[in-house]
């Protein structure tokens, strides 16, 4: 029985690798303090942007409660916000997976740990502990499968990605507290020591008693092949390739092309003016070509003093405006700058009873079917001169894929927002 016992996880003896101790996991710990909270933050900006109180159709988190305390307007400058705080988010997500893996291996014993509760103080860590593993690998394996456009997951990704990161930060800052002061006490020792601190002896001695009562400490460990050290540069070493591979979809030049985890990874598609990068073909959404010709599309444009229809001919009589905008997709991946051409949303709004500020409009699509195949814009994102209902790209007309005959574009809007192959455009009436 003895024998077997000690072959089981919840022995010491079970682990063996010389690797595991105070040290390895704070300065992991430590990378993760930093990284985690932009994280957060930078998930409830992409939440932000998305004026989730606007309109249902852009709220996929309903009973959000007090969540939504710090949501507002999101703005229109500068024109790149969204392309910097989603490229952030998503890049550092990949960048710290290694840093994530490696911490929850390194404190894997203490999940085997007998007894499971020792006290009321140790029951709450335990618990925070089974939160910040389980959200943790849940928020990053959905927003993994998020970037590379894989929806296995059952249910929409916005409210499980939201409600799974308000739980995965609140286990985080609780277990932050409590570990954060021995982390640094850990870090400090190990620079000391290095640098021959005159006080480094009796920190290594408090660090020897510290190991001996810590339980990732193997008792009888296995013979090194590696050094701690070595083993905190291969983990930074994955993280920088997974910075290399993902990141490029984010910047302008020969980057791009080094984006291979990236779900538009490789290059361009075709050449031309509409030659960038779309996440939905105009076959994907559904949309049949003989419903957007000449003579069988119009424009529905609704507001306080009636319906008015438009052909294209029509809108391309209207006043044209030119906007030099980027795209950006909450997969962390964004276009340059392209020079789109088109008439002002403030200026349908005057055709229908509107010719001083503008309201929210709802914008919908010939798409049948999908995710935001309808999509709601604050007042603000309506008035700017910038956002455009847009006739042409780069110099010539818009591709079916890119949104013939008619797509949103907005200064700093999420992708999904800038509605392609737009039908109708109702203006006022929402919340």
């Amino acid at each position: 029985m003895r024998d077997l016992a000690s072959r089981l996880p919840s022995s010491p003896g079970f682990w063996r690798s010389p690797l595991r101790g105070p040290r390895f996991t704070s300065v992991l710990g430590l990378v993760l303090l930093v990284g985690v909270p932009v994280l957060f933050v930078t998930g409830l900006l992409s939440y932000a942007a998305y004026n989730p109180g606007l309109s249902p159709v852009n709220d996929k988190t309903p009973d959000k409660g007090i969540l939504g305390f710090y949501l507002f307007s999101w703005p229109t400058d500068p024109t790149w916000l969204y392309r910097l705080t989603q490229g952030v988010h998503v890049t550092l997500g990949l960048a710290l997976i290694p840093v994530l893996l490696a911490k929850l291996w390194s404190v894997v014993p203490r999940l085997f740990t007998l007894p499971p509760v020792r006290s009321l103080a140790h029951a709450l860590e335990r618990i925070s502990l089974l939160l910040l593993v389980g959200g943790g690998l849940f928020e990053f394996v959905t927003g993994v499968l998020n970037v590379q456009l894989d929806y296995v997951f059952p249910g929409s990704f916005y409210p499980l990605h939201f409600y799974g990161a308000w739980v995965f930060f609140a286990a985080f800052l609780a277990h932050a507290a409590l570990k954060t002061p021995a982390a640094v006490r850990n870090v400090r020792s190990m620079r000391d020591a290095r640098r021959g601190h005159p006080d480094a002896a009796d920190r290594a001695a408090d660090q020897t008693a510290d190991q001996a009562a810590d339980d990732l400490v193997a008792p009888a460990p296995d013979a090194p092949t590696v050094s701690r050290r070595g083993a905190l540069w291969a983990v930074g070493g994955g993280s920088l390739l997974l910075l290399a591979t993902g990141a490029g979809r984010s910047f302008d030049g020969p980057l791009r092309s080094t984006a291979l985890l990236a779900p538009h990874g490789g290059a361009e598609p075709g050449g031309g003016p509409n030659g960038f990068q779309i996440n939905k073909t105009a076959a994907y959404a559904g949309i049949d070509p003989a419903e957007t010709g000449e003579e069988a599309w119009r424009l529905v444009v609704a507001g306080r003093s009636g319906t008015v229809r438009l052909a294209r001919a029509d809108l391309l009589r209207m006043r044209q405006h030119d906007a030099a905008l980027p795209i950006a997709c909450v997969e962390g991946w964004s276009t340059s700058d392209q020079a789109w051409r088109g008439v002002r949303l403030r200026d349908l709004a005057a055709l229908v009873g509107f010719d001083g500020d503008p309201p929210d409009v709802f914008v919908e699509s010939l798409q049948r079917a999908g995710s935001f195949r309808h999509g709601a814009l604050r007042a603000n994102q309506v008035a700017d001169p910038r956002s455009l209902l847009a006739l042409s790209v780069n110099g010539g007309t818009l591709s079916a894929d890119h949104g013939y005959p008619a797509r949103i574009i907005v200064p700093a809007a999420p992708g999904v927002l800038n509605t392609k192959w737009v039908a109708r455009m109702t203006f006022g009436g929402l919340g």
